[in-house]
Protein backbone atom coordinates (compact mmCIF):
# COMPACT_ATOMS: atom_id res chain seq x y z
CA UNK A 1 0.00 0.00 0.00
CA UNK A 2 1.42 3.53 -0.89
CA UNK A 3 1.50 5.79 1.86
CA UNK A 4 2.52 9.17 -0.38
CA UNK A 5 -0.16 11.98 0.12
CA UNK A 6 -0.23 13.33 -3.38
CA UNK A 7 -1.54 17.56 -3.36
CA UNK A 8 -3.53 17.65 -6.04
CA UNK A 9 -4.95 21.13 -7.14
CA UNK A 10 -8.40 20.46 -8.69
CA UNK A 11 -9.91 23.97 -11.17
CA UNK A 12 -13.63 22.71 -12.40
CA UNK A 13 -13.55 25.35 -14.85
CA UNK A 14 -17.21 26.31 -16.18
CA UNK A 15 -19.89 24.90 -19.03
CA UNK A 16 -19.98 21.60 -18.02
CA UNK A 17 -16.65 21.41 -16.39
CA UNK A 18 -17.81 21.35 -12.63
CA UNK A 19 -19.99 18.25 -14.12
CA UNK A 20 -17.08 16.18 -15.59
CA UNK A 21 -14.43 17.12 -12.78
CA UNK A 22 -17.34 15.72 -10.42
CA UNK A 23 -17.27 12.46 -12.37
CA UNK A 24 -13.38 11.99 -12.38
CA UNK A 25 -13.24 12.77 -8.44
CA UNK A 26 -15.73 9.97 -7.71
CA UNK A 27 -13.59 8.13 -9.82
CA UNK A 28 -10.10 8.88 -7.83
CA UNK A 29 -12.12 8.48 -4.49
CA UNK A 30 -12.85 4.98 -5.44
CA UNK A 31 -8.94 4.56 -6.52
CA UNK A 32 -8.38 5.70 -2.86
CA UNK A 33 -10.50 3.40 -1.22
CA UNK A 34 -8.46 0.31 -2.72
CA UNK A 35 -5.49 1.61 -0.66
CA UNK A 36 -3.18 2.29 -4.17
CA UNK A 37 -3.70 6.06 -3.71
CA UNK A 38 -4.05 8.66 -1.64
CA UNK A 39 -4.31 12.30 -2.63
CA UNK A 40 -5.81 15.77 -1.21
CA UNK A 41 -7.71 18.15 -3.36
CA UNK A 42 -6.54 21.55 -3.47
CA UNK A 43 -9.64 23.60 -5.64
CA UNK A 44 -9.24 26.64 -7.17
CA UNK A 45 -11.00 28.65 -9.43
CA UNK A 46 -9.93 29.57 -13.42
CA UNK A 47 -11.73 29.59 -16.60
CA UNK A 48 -14.21 32.21 -17.99
CA UNK A 49 -16.36 32.90 -15.05
CA UNK A 50 -13.19 34.16 -12.74
CA UNK A 51 -12.58 36.75 -15.65
CA UNK A 52 -15.57 38.97 -13.83
CA UNK A 53 -14.61 38.14 -10.14
CA UNK A 54 -11.15 38.53 -10.73
CA UNK A 55 -10.14 40.48 -13.81
CA UNK A 56 -8.54 37.44 -15.18
CA UNK A 57 -9.19 33.66 -15.79
CA UNK A 58 -6.37 32.81 -13.51
CA UNK A 59 -5.80 34.37 -10.99
CA UNK A 60 -2.93 34.95 -8.77
CA UNK A 61 -3.82 32.63 -5.24
CA UNK A 62 -4.97 30.22 -7.76
CA UNK A 63 -1.41 30.14 -9.42
CA UNK A 64 -0.09 30.19 -5.96
CA UNK A 65 -1.76 27.23 -4.71
CA UNK A 66 -0.78 24.82 -7.85
CA UNK A 67 2.63 25.75 -6.78
CA UNK A 68 2.01 23.56 -3.28
CA UNK A 69 0.72 20.86 -5.34
CA UNK A 70 2.28 18.09 -7.54
CA UNK A 71 -0.08 18.05 -11.15
CA UNK A 72 -3.16 19.65 -11.69
CA UNK A 73 -6.60 18.32 -13.08
CA UNK A 74 -7.93 20.95 -14.91
CA UNK A 75 -11.83 21.10 -16.28
CA UNK A 76 -12.92 22.82 -19.78
CA UNK A 77 -12.97 26.44 -19.43
CA UNK A 78 -14.19 28.89 -22.03
CA UNK A 79 -11.70 31.03 -23.61
CA UNK A 80 -13.42 34.30 -24.89
CA UNK A 81 -12.18 35.41 -28.48
CA UNK A 82 -12.68 39.60 -28.33
CA UNK A 83 -9.59 40.76 -28.53
CA UNK A 84 -8.28 42.19 -25.67
CA UNK A 85 -9.48 39.39 -23.43
CA UNK A 86 -7.29 37.38 -21.18
CA UNK A 87 -5.71 34.55 -23.38
CA UNK A 88 -7.06 30.66 -22.64
CA UNK A 89 -6.20 29.83 -19.71
CA UNK A 90 -4.17 26.53 -20.15
CA UNK A 91 -1.99 28.18 -22.62
CA UNK A 92 -1.47 30.44 -19.60
CA UNK A 93 -0.60 27.43 -17.42
CA UNK A 94 1.67 25.98 -19.74
CA UNK A 95 3.82 29.00 -20.12
CA UNK A 96 4.11 29.84 -16.22
CA UNK A 97 4.96 25.79 -15.39
CA UNK A 98 6.80 25.36 -18.92
CA UNK A 99 4.78 22.40 -19.66
CA UNK A 100 6.53 22.04 -23.03
CA UNK A 101 5.03 18.10 -23.99
CA UNK A 102 1.00 18.08 -24.92
CA UNK A 103 0.38 14.41 -24.62
CA UNK A 104 -2.58 13.09 -26.26
CA UNK A 105 -3.34 9.38 -26.74
CA UNK A 106 -5.82 8.25 -29.53
CA UNK A 107 -7.07 4.18 -29.21
CA UNK A 108 -10.11 1.99 -29.83
CA UNK A 109 -12.33 1.79 -27.30
CA UNK A 110 -14.96 -1.03 -26.48
CA UNK A 111 -18.10 0.42 -27.95
CA UNK A 112 -17.08 3.17 -28.98
CA UNK A 113 -17.18 3.78 -32.91
CA UNK A 114 -13.44 4.13 -34.65
CA UNK A 115 -11.94 4.48 -38.08
CA UNK A 116 -10.12 1.34 -37.17
CA UNK A 117 -10.00 -0.95 -34.09
CA UNK A 118 -6.46 -1.39 -34.06
CA UNK A 119 -5.95 2.62 -33.58
CA UNK A 120 -3.33 2.99 -30.59
CA UNK A 121 -1.28 6.09 -30.97
CA UNK A 122 0.04 9.41 -29.36
CA UNK A 123 0.25 12.88 -30.78
CA UNK A 124 2.85 14.80 -28.77
CA UNK A 125 2.62 18.73 -29.13
CA UNK A 126 5.35 21.23 -28.45
CA UNK A 127 3.47 23.25 -26.10
CA UNK A 128 5.39 26.81 -25.59
CA UNK A 129 5.88 28.32 -28.60
CA UNK A 130 5.13 28.51 -32.50
CA UNK A 131 1.98 30.59 -33.58
CA UNK A 132 0.60 30.12 -30.11
CA UNK A 133 3.08 32.19 -28.24
CA UNK A 134 0.27 35.09 -29.07
CA UNK A 135 2.70 37.07 -30.57
CA UNK A 136 0.49 39.31 -33.04
CA UNK A 137 -0.06 43.26 -34.32
CA UNK A 138 -2.16 44.85 -36.76
CA UNK A 139 0.34 46.56 -39.36
CA UNK A 140 -1.85 48.59 -40.38
CA UNK A 141 -6.29 48.32 -40.04
CA UNK A 142 -7.05 45.10 -41.75
CA UNK A 143 -3.79 44.04 -41.91
CA UNK A 144 -2.60 41.53 -39.05
CA UNK A 145 0.61 39.88 -38.91
CA UNK A 146 1.11 36.81 -36.64
CA UNK A 147 4.55 35.39 -35.46
CA UNK A 148 5.69 32.07 -35.50
CA UNK A 149 8.35 31.30 -32.92
CA UNK A 150 10.42 28.15 -33.37
CA UNK A 151 13.61 27.41 -31.70
CA UNK A 152 15.95 24.46 -31.68
CA UNK A 153 16.27 24.27 -27.95
CA UNK A 154 12.46 23.53 -27.78
CA UNK A 155 12.07 21.38 -30.61
CA UNK A 156 15.54 19.23 -29.51
CA UNK A 157 13.49 19.20 -26.19
CA UNK A 158 10.22 17.94 -27.60
CA UNK A 159 11.71 15.67 -29.92
CA UNK A 160 13.90 13.91 -26.94
CA UNK A 161 10.35 13.46 -25.09
CA UNK A 162 8.80 12.01 -28.24
CA UNK A 163 11.22 9.81 -29.11
CA UNK A 164 11.96 8.94 -25.56
CA UNK A 165 7.90 7.83 -25.55
CA UNK A 166 8.47 5.50 -28.31
CA UNK A 167 11.19 3.84 -27.03
CA UNK A 168 8.67 2.49 -24.04
CA UNK A 169 5.90 1.71 -27.23
CA UNK A 170 6.41 0.55 -30.32
CA UNK A 171 9.39 2.33 -31.40
CA UNK A 172 7.90 3.98 -34.50
CA UNK A 173 8.16 8.21 -34.66
CA UNK A 174 6.18 10.02 -37.25
CA UNK A 175 7.67 13.68 -37.44
CA UNK A 176 5.23 16.42 -38.83
CA UNK A 177 5.90 19.60 -40.46
CA UNK A 178 6.08 21.69 -43.49
CA UNK A 179 9.64 22.81 -44.04
CA UNK A 180 9.27 22.87 -47.89
CA UNK A 181 7.01 26.19 -47.69
CA UNK A 182 8.15 27.09 -44.11
CA UNK A 183 11.66 26.39 -44.83
CA UNK A 184 13.01 28.22 -41.57
CA UNK A 185 11.01 27.89 -38.58
CA UNK A 186 9.95 24.15 -39.94
CA UNK A 187 13.24 23.90 -40.83
CA UNK A 188 14.58 24.30 -37.60
CA UNK A 189 11.96 21.30 -36.21
CA UNK A 190 12.61 19.09 -38.96
CA UNK A 191 16.31 19.35 -38.36
CA UNK A 192 16.07 19.07 -34.39
CA UNK A 193 14.56 15.42 -34.71
CA UNK A 194 16.64 14.44 -37.06
CA UNK A 195 19.71 15.21 -34.95
CA UNK A 196 18.38 13.85 -31.54
CA UNK A 197 16.90 10.75 -33.54
CA UNK A 198 20.68 9.97 -33.98
CA UNK A 199 20.81 8.69 -30.45
CA UNK A 200 17.53 6.44 -30.94
CA UNK A 201 19.02 4.45 -34.02
CA UNK A 202 16.03 1.63 -32.60
CA UNK A 203 13.24 4.38 -33.33
CA UNK A 204 11.98 4.22 -37.08
CA UNK A 205 11.41 7.66 -38.12
CA UNK A 206 8.58 8.52 -40.51
CA UNK A 207 8.88 12.45 -42.16
CA UNK A 208 5.34 13.44 -43.26
CA UNK A 209 3.96 17.30 -44.14
CA UNK A 210 0.90 18.41 -42.24
CA UNK A 211 -1.37 17.89 -45.07
CA UNK A 212 0.26 14.71 -45.99
CA UNK A 213 -0.14 13.42 -42.04
CA UNK A 214 -3.81 14.90 -42.29
CA UNK A 215 -5.14 12.59 -44.91
CA UNK A 216 -2.76 9.37 -43.47
CA UNK A 217 -4.34 9.57 -40.02
CA UNK A 218 -7.15 8.89 -41.74
CA UNK A 219 -6.67 6.41 -44.25
CA UNK A 220 -4.12 4.30 -41.81
CA UNK A 221 -4.35 5.64 -38.30
CA UNK A 222 -3.35 2.03 -37.50
CA UNK A 223 -0.20 2.52 -38.74
CA UNK A 224 1.09 5.24 -36.18
CA UNK A 225 2.25 5.36 -32.80
CA UNK A 226 4.06 7.83 -31.63
CA UNK A 227 3.68 11.62 -33.65
CA UNK A 228 5.39 14.81 -32.94
CA UNK A 229 5.02 17.87 -34.14
CA UNK A 230 4.73 21.95 -33.52
CA UNK A 231 1.83 23.65 -31.61
CA UNK A 232 -0.42 24.31 -34.26
CA UNK A 233 0.15 21.56 -36.29
CA UNK A 234 -0.50 19.02 -32.91
CA UNK A 235 -3.86 21.12 -32.15
CA UNK A 236 -5.26 20.10 -35.19
CA UNK A 237 -4.00 16.18 -35.30
CA UNK A 238 -5.06 15.72 -31.88
CA UNK A 239 -8.57 16.46 -32.70
CA UNK A 240 -9.03 14.40 -35.80
CA UNK A 241 -6.99 11.60 -33.90
CA UNK A 242 -9.58 12.06 -31.29
CA UNK A 243 -12.33 11.88 -34.25
CA UNK A 244 -10.60 8.69 -35.07
CA UNK A 245 -11.59 6.94 -31.95
CA UNK A 246 -14.97 7.84 -31.65
CA UNK A 247 -14.63 11.74 -30.37
CA UNK A 248 -14.11 14.39 -28.23
CA UNK A 249 -15.72 12.36 -25.15
CA UNK A 250 -13.11 9.96 -25.01
CA UNK A 251 -10.10 12.37 -25.10
CA UNK A 252 -7.57 13.55 -22.74
CA UNK A 253 -3.92 15.08 -22.86
CA UNK A 254 -1.29 15.45 -20.32
CA UNK A 255 0.87 18.80 -20.42
CA UNK A 256 4.38 18.02 -18.89
CA UNK A 257 7.06 19.40 -18.13
CA UNK A 258 9.96 19.25 -16.08
CA UNK A 259 8.59 19.26 -12.74
CA UNK A 260 5.25 19.80 -13.23
CA UNK A 261 2.20 17.94 -14.79
CA UNK A 262 -1.34 19.54 -15.85
CA UNK A 263 -4.31 17.20 -17.03
CA UNK A 264 -7.24 17.77 -19.06
CA UNK A 265 -10.01 16.79 -21.40
CA UNK A 266 -9.31 17.73 -25.00
CA UNK A 267 -12.82 18.88 -25.68
CA UNK A 268 -14.49 21.95 -24.95
CA UNK A 269 -16.43 23.47 -21.95
CA UNK A 270 -20.00 23.54 -24.24
CA UNK A 271 -22.20 26.23 -22.53
CA UNK A 272 -25.36 24.57 -24.09
CA UNK A 273 -25.08 21.82 -22.16
CA UNK A 274 -24.21 23.62 -19.05
CA UNK A 275 -26.17 22.10 -15.63
CA UNK A 276 -27.70 19.40 -17.97
CA UNK A 277 -25.54 16.57 -16.59
CA UNK A 278 -25.37 14.51 -19.65
CA UNK A 279 -22.30 15.28 -21.12
CA UNK A 280 -19.59 12.17 -21.31
CA UNK A 281 -17.00 12.11 -18.36
CA UNK A 282 -14.45 9.70 -20.03
CA UNK A 283 -12.16 12.14 -21.42
CA UNK A 284 -11.72 13.81 -17.94
CA UNK A 285 -11.72 10.18 -16.34
CA UNK A 286 -8.91 9.44 -18.82
CA UNK A 287 -7.09 12.59 -17.46
CA UNK A 288 -7.55 11.55 -13.90
CA UNK A 289 -5.71 7.98 -14.96
CA UNK A 290 -3.22 9.77 -16.78
CA UNK A 291 -2.59 12.08 -14.27
CA UNK A 292 -2.11 8.81 -11.32
CA UNK A 293 0.21 7.65 -13.79
CA UNK A 294 2.36 10.97 -13.63
CA UNK A 295 2.77 10.70 -10.34
CA UNK A 296 3.99 7.38 -10.60
CA UNK A 297 0.90 5.64 -9.04
CA UNK A 298 0.53 2.64 -11.90
CA UNK A 299 -1.27 0.30 -10.00
CA UNK A 300 -4.10 3.14 -9.48
CA UNK A 301 -3.79 4.08 -12.85
CA UNK A 302 -4.17 0.77 -14.24
CA UNK A 303 -7.34 -0.27 -12.34
CA UNK A 304 -9.18 2.93 -13.59
CA UNK A 305 -8.49 1.87 -17.46
CA UNK A 306 -9.63 -1.47 -16.56
CA UNK A 307 -12.46 0.09 -14.81
CA UNK A 308 -13.16 2.64 -17.86
CA UNK A 309 -12.81 -0.26 -20.62
CA UNK A 310 -15.08 -2.75 -18.32
CA UNK A 311 -18.03 -0.37 -18.19
CA UNK A 312 -17.21 0.82 -21.78
CA UNK A 313 -17.57 -2.74 -22.93
CA UNK A 314 -20.69 -3.56 -20.19
CA UNK A 315 -22.62 -1.33 -22.95
CA UNK A 316 -25.10 -0.57 -19.70
CA UNK A 317 -24.00 3.16 -19.08
CA UNK A 318 -23.12 4.75 -21.88
CA UNK A 319 -24.10 8.74 -22.28
CA UNK A 320 -25.86 10.08 -25.24
CA UNK A 321 -22.56 10.84 -27.60
CA UNK A 322 -22.22 6.84 -27.23
CA UNK A 323 -25.58 5.90 -28.13
CA UNK A 324 -26.82 5.79 -24.52
CA UNK A 325 -29.02 7.46 -21.82
CA UNK A 326 -26.99 7.77 -18.84
CA UNK A 327 -25.82 10.71 -17.29
CA UNK A 328 -22.91 12.01 -16.29
CA UNK A 329 -22.80 11.51 -12.91
CA UNK A 330 -24.51 7.63 -13.66
CA UNK A 331 -20.88 6.95 -15.32
CA UNK A 332 -19.00 8.43 -12.68
CA UNK A 333 -20.52 6.36 -10.61
CA UNK A 334 -20.43 3.29 -12.11
CA UNK A 335 -16.73 3.46 -13.61
CA UNK A 336 -16.31 4.35 -9.69
CA UNK A 337 -18.10 1.51 -8.30
CA UNK A 338 -16.08 -0.79 -10.93
CA UNK A 339 -12.52 0.51 -9.54
CA UNK A 340 -13.74 -1.02 -6.29
CA UNK A 341 -15.05 -4.75 -7.64
CA UNK A 342 -11.94 -5.26 -9.47
CA UNK A 343 -9.68 -4.36 -6.60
Amino acid sequence: MTTTVHKIAVLPGDGIGPEVVDATLMVLDAAQKTGLVHLEYLKGDAGFDSIKKFGTNLPEKTVEMMKRTSACLKGPMTTPEEPGTPRSAAVTMRSLFNLYANVRPARTLPNVTALNPGIDLIVVRENTEGLYSGKEFEVTPGVGVAMKIITRAASERIAKFALELAMKRRKKLAFVHKANILKITDGIFKQSVLDVAKDYPDVELEDLHIDAAAMQLIRRPESFDVMVTMNLYGDILSDEAAAAVGGLGVAAGANIGETYGMFEPVHGSAPKYTGQNKVNPVATIEAGRMMLDYLGESKAANLVEKATTSVLKEGKVLTYDLGGKARTSDVGKAIAEKVVSLK
